[in-house]
């Protein structure tokens, strides 16, 4: 969507309380200010506590939204970035400004969505791996969390060396057509 867009929502919000809007800004923007104060050094729970806040700030507060001073994305990410330092002040933590110079440049939307997606493909992966069958998860764990090669795995399970080849061709099919039916890669 465009920051045009963005706004579109936000005054929808703010002028009609429209329920269908929020959801879309909260269900796009909850993911990616949760990443953003992570990296900043909130923990989960807090970084989702966060977040909530400052979504409910925007239901809130959604008329105060100017798309002349700022992008919906810089008006949302500038008020979780307040919280976090009220957060860690009223905590009494050692607080430093994660936005200080001194921790570099934060990174931009296109960054914390490809994290987001990062993270996001791997708990799709992880959850994949673990609905194999036991005989063609352990020959992937072999393969690649021990960097076995395919001679070596047969020769430490005393399965014929085409078994393992197939059992490995197997469990790569049916981990891609997981992960294409869950909508993390593009079926080919």
């Amino acid at each position: 969507m465009t920051h045009a867009e963005w706004a579109s929502l936000v005054k929808s919000v703010a002028e009609q309380r429209d329920r269908d809007a929020f959801a879309r800004l909260f269900d796009h923007f909850v993911p990616r200010l949760e990443a953003y104060l992570q990296r900043l050094g909130a923990d989960k729970a807090t970084a989702e506590e966060i977040s909530q806040d400052v979504m409910m700030t925007l239901w809130r507060k959604a008329q105060l939204f100017d798309p002349q001073k700022s992008s919906v994305t810089t008006w949302l990410y500038r008020i979780a970035r307040n919280r976090r330092i009220d957060a860690a002040r009223r905590d009494r933590l050692d607080y430093r400004d994660p936005m200080d110079a001194a921790f570099g440049d934060v990174a931009d939307d296109r960054e914390l969505d490809s994290a987001v997606d990062v993270q996001r493909r791997e708990e799709v992966l992880r959850t994949a791996i673990k609905e194999l069958p036991e005989e063609q998860l352990t020959l992937v764990r072999l393969a690649f969390f021990e960097s076995l090669s395919h001679s070596s795995i047969a020769a430490r399970t005393g399965l014929p060396l085409g078994t393992v080849k197939s059992r490995i061709r197997l469990a790569f099919t049916r981990l891609r057509r997981t992960l294409e039916s869950r909508g993390v890669v593009e079926a080919t």
